[in-house]
């Protein structure tokens, strides 16, 4: 306790914050890279006028919450008044699109990941690069503003993701991570900058417009992991400590995406490794040995945060409708009388589903509580839906609940693995999937078909990840080394190879539910 201390005192623990969808959390890293500190904030997106969004003020109330209860965590563990670290570094969600004109003036609601109004900019810039952008990437936001004819692009003078927004309000720097830039435009892999004849199609596409810009003024610039990417100026450490006890002149990490910190946290930087991040949505990203034969929708390109090619299936949608339903289930036990708090009750449930029929007793249902890009849907329309005949138990309700939550995600990686050929040794899971990992790691590990791995350091998540990139910088170590020899060296893990039964359960419902999905078009249009 002392050594952490001391530790702390001296100013060389380093600092990760990241800006999730339901959470922002703090985690401070010690001597041996492990968590010895932390802090949260819960928040929510809104649904305003069609746009999911976050407001500025609640960035910014989140981020100061959150180190608060750090601070005082720091104090109540080992009694320091934190005012300084070796390093920090900010993570958030990926994409988006968070526009600002000369002046810093926010031009438009930030217009988070979760959105499905890019479809026609979407479309067009893949067929301008015969490259894929998704509907979340900024590019796709900033095209389909000008499609829009919306007023805001002529005054455009940056634009950036969250952790690139709140860095350089922190720093003054406006730069961003590769892997986080990789979800705002496409990166070359010479380079590990911005496609430059990409951005020379872009400027040609839009010349007609009359803007007075060139795309590659607007964007950020690009830096890999282990480079300073500025210092906390004194007007950012007030921003992030109101108190006035933190010091300006601290250096920053690159700031990152959710994608690049769940890489580092699960130890997925290397080729034929991948990860599945698997809260709010969930993704599997898969990195790559050579180059993909041709554009896929149903797949992102992106990079890990030292550059290297990552492909991605991304769906929107994983733990938010069954947390949903063990809300009403605690309702149902605090109704009868019942003591058992919501975590207890999340392992009671799950454990349930272990148990149940293999393909979920012939249920069926849709967590769409947002649009999932994958199978088409702009919105979406939480249903379950079961035939007369089908067994309605507890555990293949609950069962169903687990295997719908990753099923758009299955319907990326059926492309990368059957079209493609890609080949991947292992997968790491990490996210709040995982909490329950001898009920998740099973079912995850028949979703994927590959063996899972779940470390032990896998609930620690995106924050602790971006700790470790803050702890990287000015490492002359690569990357998948100084995560290996130091920071991994020593860790555990729990292994979940795909059993028989569970795959072919699996398979069956996966087959319902991609014969179901007009059920939920229906829905979608009607309701």
């Amino acid at each position: 306790m002392d050594k952490i201390k001391e530790y702390i005192e001296s100013g060389k623990a380093s600092l990760g914050i990241e800006l999730g969808s339901s959470r922002i959390k703090a985690v401070l890293i010690g001597e041996d890279y492990n968590p010895i500190a932390d802090g949260g904030f819960a928040w929510e997106n809104s649904l305003i006028d069609g746009i999911w969004t976050y407001s500025i003020e609640e960035v910014w109330k989140g981020v100061a919450e959150c180190y608060k209860e750090l601070k005082n965590n720091v104090m109540d563990k080992y009694g320091v008044k934190l005012t300084k670290f070796n390093a920090i570094g900010f993570s958030a969600m990926m994409h988006g699109y968070l526009a600002f004109d000369k002046n810093g003036k926010l031009l438009t609601p930030f217009r988070t990941w979760r959105n499905n109004i890019t479809e026609k900019a979407s479309e067009e810039l893949s067929e301008l690069f015969d490259y894929p952008i998704p509907q979340r990437w900024s590019i796709a936001h900033l095209y389909q503003s000008i499609l829009n004819n919306e007023q805001h692009v002529k005054d455009l003078d940056f634009f950036t993701t969250l952790s690139g927004y709140v860095h350089w309000k922190l720093t003054g720097k406006k730069v961003i991570g590769v892997g986080d830039a990789s979800g705002m435009f496409p990166i070359s892999a010479d380079t590990q900058n911005f496609n430059t004849i990409m951005l020379k199609k872009f400027n040609k596409a839009v010349e007609d417009n009359g803007y007075n810009w060139k795309l590659e003024n607007l964007l950020p610039e690009v830096l890999v992991a282990g480079k300073e990417a500025g210092k906390l100026t004194e007007e950012g450490a007030i921003l992030l400590d109101p108190s006035g006890d933190l010091s300006a002149g601290i250096p920053f990490c690159p700031p990152e995406g959710d994608a690049g910190t769940g890489m580092v946290a699960t130890n997925s930087v290397k080729k034929r490794t991948g990860n599945v991040s698997a809260g709010t949505s969930v993704f599997a990203m898969i990195v790559l040995e050579n180059e993909l034969t041709k554009r896929h929708s149903e797949l992102d390109l992106v990079t890990t945060p030292d550059g290297s090619a990552v492909a991605m299936a991304h769906s929107n949608n994983c733990t938010g409708e069954y947390d949903k339903w063990v809300t009403l289930f605690k309702e149902v036990a605090d109704a009868s009388g019942a003591k058992v708090s919501k975590s207890d009750l999340f392992g009671i449930l799950f454990n349930k589903a272990l148990n149940a029929s293999p393909d979920c007793g012939g249920l069926l249902c849709y967590g769409y509580l947002s649009g999932e890009h994958i199978t088409g849907f702009a919105e979406g329309r939480p249903m379950v839906v079961r035939r007369p005949e089908a067994e309605l138990t507890l555990g293949n309700f609950m069962r169903a609940q687990l295997f719908t939550a990753l099923c758009a995600m299955r319907t990326g990686l059926n492309v990368l693995f059957d079209d493609e050929k890609v080949e991947v040794d292992v997968i790491n899971g990490h996210g709040g999937f995982f909490k329950t990992p001898e009920v998740s790691g099973p079912i995850m590990a028949a979703a994927v078909n590959t063996k899972v791995n779940i470390l032990e350091t896998a609930g620690e998540g995106g924050a602790w990840g971006m700790a470790l990139l803050a702890g990287y910088l000015g490492n002359k170590k690569e990357l998948s080394e100084y995560l290996d020899t130091e920071v991994f060296k020593n860790s555990s893990t729990v292994s979940f190879k795909p059993q028989k039964k569970d795959l072919e359960g699996f398979d069956q419902f996966f087959t319902r539910y991609t014969k179901g999905l007009p059920i939920e078009r229906a829905a979608v249009e009607n309701i």
